[in-house]
């Protein structure tokens, strides 16, 4: 498949630009306070190791969601272990190159991959905070907060990677 990997990589700013907003003007407030947290306890963080961290682990996001959003790769990784694949050549291979001469831009789309993202995050995200905050005795605002935020991010990452890798 061709596709363009430094997309996955641009994906991944979008979950530090749309948490500077998110954790920031629309909720910042709300947060802090269900996190126990006041600008004094927050002052003094290393926002270069922070947001470092989190770009690395933001590309692993990606690449989780690349698997997710386009659907010609699920039958990429079907054929990839058959004989002569790798090496570009048999049976699978040539089946391959004749899927995707029909079928390569099917669901490539933003809407498409941003539909995937706000399901992934609704059904995915979503239940990994609720169960984690029922064992923190954390309120429904939290998961809220924190839940809508991976929602509207990965529904950002999911059309950036759909339409555009």
């Amino acid at each position: 498949m061709e596709m363009n990997f430094y997309v996955l990589f641009i994906a991944a700013l979008v979950p530090m630009f749309i948490g500077a907003i998110w954790y920031g003007p629309l909720f910042g407030n709300a947060w802090m306070q269900q996190m126990g947290f006041t600008k004094e306890s927050l002052a003094g963080t290393n926002m270069v190791k922070t947001l470092l961290i989190c770009y690395i682990l933001s590309v692993l996001v990606a690449m989780a969601l690349m698997q997710m959003v386009i659907h010609q790769m699920g039958v990429y990784s079907t054929l990839a272990g058959e004989p002569g694949f790798n090496e570009q050549t048999g049976d699978a291979y040539i089946y391959f190159q004749d899927f995707l001469a029909t079928y390569k831009d099917r669901f490539r789309t933003f809407k498409h991959g941003a539909l995937h993202g706000v399901l992934y995050g609704l059904f995915f995200a979503t239940s990994i905070l609720g169960i984690q905050a029922i064992f923190e005795k954390k309120s429904f605002k939290y998961v809220a907060i924190n839940a809508g935020y991976w929602i509207v991010t990965l529904a950002v990452m999911g059309g950036i990677i759909s339409k555009w890798l």
